[in-house]
Parts: C-alpha cells; structure tokens; sequence
C-alpha cells in the first residue's frame, strides 16, 4: 500500500489525487495530467506515474491489467475481483477503484 506523498513536485500533485482520478476513470497520462494538474515532466512524474497508472492494489500487487483481464472473464463484483486476484482483501483502499473497472470494464 502506497502512502500519500507528492508525486509531481512542479505542482504538488499527491499520489491521493492522481488515485481519486484513477477512480473518476482516468487510465492515460494524459486523463490524469487533465483531472488532477501535474506535469507529467518532473522527477516524480517520470519516476512514479507509470507505476500508479498500472497498479490497481499495492498491497497485494495487483495490477490494472489483472483486473481487467478478470472483468472481462466475467467476474462482476469487487468481492468476486478480490477472490480472483486478492485487489481489494487487505487494506481495502482499492475496492472504489475496483468498482470504477467494473462500471467501465477498462
């Protein structure tokens, strides 16, 4: 599990923030760089960004596209997504995410 923290120290964008867009049903730099404000050209940005964008749980490492390979096998819920993946079992921060892939099944 990640903590907040600035990821783009040109316009202090918190990991939170570029989350809460994950949520809205940002996927590319470009959605996020739109919904939150960063640069996507500091250190930060460069460093982290791709990761955040490919990760869906980081407590138990699950990435987006696991995710959406289980939406679109035709798992349907945020309990069923955690019983395939384990996304969403342990802290629980990612279940709204979870929720967002579902609803947009990307």
């Amino acid at each position: 599990m990640a903590g907040n923290r600035i990821i783009c120290t040109k316009n202090n964008v918190e990991y939170i923030t570029i989350r809460r867009a994950m949520i809205a049903g940002a996927r590319s730099v470009d959605e996020v760089k739109a919904m939150t404000g960063l640069c996507a050209e500091c250190e930060g940005c460069k460093s982290e960004l791709e990761g955040i964008l490919l990760s869906v749980c980081g407590c138990k490492k699950v990435s987006l596209a696991d995710v959406i390979a289980a939406v679109k096998a035709g798992t349907d819920t945020v309990e069923k997504i955690g019983e395939v993946t384990g996304a969403g079992t342990d802290c629980g921060r990612c279940k709204a995410l979870i929720q967002n892939v579902i609803e947009l099944g990307r």
